[in-house]
């Protein structure tokens, strides 16, 4: 019994192994993927409750942005032409966001940014070798 519970638990973490060599070897395609799906779904963003626009709604709200890269994404949209940005894009509680960019989140910029110091931060230590 205890040799089966040791092949299940080699068998799982093989499993894992696995599955983190594959989303690191393709981990641009994932990237670009979840980028195009993520505009696709901007673009038909409606706000009427459908599983896209709460998605979308679901991600500016827990990660404190707007757009894919910044709320600029948003003017590209047939809602935004008609109802300017979404309530998902408040920074503040309450708000009715119309045109206004100055009431919307725009923090991605720095998730952007962080993201470019680590990936330089990353290739010095090879270039110090």
């Amino acid at each position: 019994m205890l040799k089966l519970y040791a092949m299940f638990l080699t068998l799982i973490f093989l499993v894992e192994l696995v599955a983190a060599i594959v989303g690191f070897v393709f981990r641009h395609e994932i990237k670009n993927s979840f980028k195009n799906n993520y505009e696709k779904a901007l673009k038909q963003y409606n706000a009427t409750g459908d599983y896209r626009s709460d998605a979308v709604d679901k991600i500016q709200t827990t990660l404190h942005c707007c757009g894919v890269t910044d709320y600029r994404d948003w003017k590209d949209t047939n809602y935004y032409s008609e109802k300017g940005f979404p309530k998902s894009c408040c920074k503040l509680e309450g708000c009715s966001p119309q045109r206004d960019a100055d009431k919307v989140n725009n923090e991605l910029i720095g998730i952007f940014l962080a993201y470019c110091l680590s990936r330089a931060i990353t290739n010095n230590q090879y270039e110090i070798v």
